[in-house]
């Protein structure tokens, strides 16, 4: 009986050790636990009892890769009633204006807040007590999920509904603060709806913060915090697999450049949209690729160099589609050292004086910008660290500003 007794007892002990175990795989530690993962852990609480509308696209998803869309649906304290979807569609596969439509799981209505309208009405919202937000930014100012964040907090707002936003980690970091701050005049547009940095390094919980209070959104806003994301942290150290958040975001690299050299795709350049690795070329039927890699190879510039290449933009409704283009590949060998909105000038300033007769800023370039001095500037001749010199003051003025809305420790 006595050897009996024995045994049961050191099989539940193996029991609970091996949970125990099983708890520390899945989520070890240093590993990140998104907001959706935390309001799952507290059984959805903040939400009992409320008909929910879920703002969200394919990266809405635990660390387990289940959808918000179903683990909402389950909830049993939980009604979700409305699906609404940013730019890109709630697959994150449109690369146009997007229709709405219904789920076909769930059989739930999702509107589209990337088509006739971006932000919520009134009846869109008359059965809905609490907006709920789920979606992975890329912490650039004109990447446009945190517009259509700021829309729905306005339609809150206006329509006394609440908000909650579920926390994602900022792939890029917590850390680096770069570019410019658009001026009033360039800003409640689509690529820049507030005065932010180019690269903000703030989650998409803590620019709700910044939004709700210093540009006076002022709505009923809740912040479901991550767990265990620390702001030193890139994509690839968080444990969470890589989604592409957008047809055309398909690696870490490319994000990691997209806050300065993706504001070249605002002028005749393609940035290797149609290709396997966008955001890593830059490139142009007319360009020379040989010499533009020498050029910006000379500059020594920070953790970056780059090599001839040339591309076939292919799929999609692309710049230069089925033609081949001349250009360069970026080679990203020190992330923390690389100065990405100081490449992107150089790299402007030096196809300028290479192809002036070619070379052309488009209409969007200002907004992406966030300076409409800078094209001037750059084809007179202004050097680059001189640029960015004089839009400096507005930088560290936001950087003061961003410090109070802060969630997450330095490292």
């Amino acid at each position: 009986m006595r050897f009996t007794l024995l045994v049961l007892w050191f099989c539940l002990i193996l029991v609970f050790c091996s949970e125990k175990a099983n708890r520390y795989q899945q989520y070890p530690k240093g590993q990140v636990l998104l907001g959706i993962d935390v309001l799952k852990a507290d059984n959805f609480r903040i939400l009992e009892g409320k008909n929910v509308g879920l703002v969200t696209n394919h990266t809405g998803r635990d660390r387990d890769g289940k959808s918000d869309i179903d683990l909402l649906a389950e909830a049993k304290n939980v009604k979700l009633v409305k699906l609404f979807s940013p730019e890109h569609g709630i697959q994150g596969i449109c690369e146009t204006i997007v229709a709405s439509g219904f789920d076909s799981m769930t059989n739930l209505p999702i509107i589209s807040l990337y088509g006739e309208h971006k932000q919520p009405t009134a009846q869109m919202l008359s059965d809905v007590d609490v907006l709920v937000f789920d979606i992975q930014d890329i912490g650039t100012r004109f990447y446009t999920y945190i517009s259509t964040m700021a829309h729905i907090m306005r339609a809150a707002k206006e329509y006394d509904k609440e908000v909650v936003i579920l926390d994602r980690p900022n792939p890029i970091g917590g850390v680096k603060v770069e570019g410019t701050i658009p001026p009033d005049s360039l800003t409640n547009r689509f690529t820049a709806i507030y005065p932010i940095a180019t690269q903000h390094a703030m989650t998409i919980g803590e620019l709700a913060g910044l939004f709700n209070e210093e540009f006076g959104i002022g709505c009923k806003l809740t912040v479901v915090p991550m767990k265990y994301w620390k702001r030193s942290m890139y994509w690839d150290e968080t444990g969470i697999v890589w989604i592409n958040p957008s047809p055309n975001m398909k690696t870490l690299t490319g994000a990691i450049l997209y806050p300065g050299l993706g504001i070249l795709e605002t002028t005749n350049l393609s940035m290797g949209r149609g290709t396997e690795i966008p955001f890593e070329i830059y490139g142009a039927p007319w360009l020379d690729g040989k010499t533009l890699a020498s050029k910006m190879n000379s500059y020594r510039l920070k953790g970056i160099r780059f090599v001839p290449w040339q591309f076939v933009p292919m799929a999609g409704r692309h710049k230069y589609q089925g033609q081949r283009c001349n250009g360069v590949k970026a080679i990203l060998y020190d992330r923390i050292a690389l100065d990405c909105h100081l490449t992107a000038l150089y790299m402007m300033k030096t196809i300028w004086e290479m192809h002036p007769e070619q070379y052309e800023f488009l209409r969007r370039f200002p907004v992406h910008m966030g300076c409409p001095e800078t094209e001037a500037w750059i084809k007179s001749g202004v050097m680059p660290e001189e640029i960015k010199a004089r839009k400096q003051a507005a930088l560290e003025e936001f950087k003061k500003k961003r410090a109070k809305y802060l969630l997450y420790p330095d490292a």
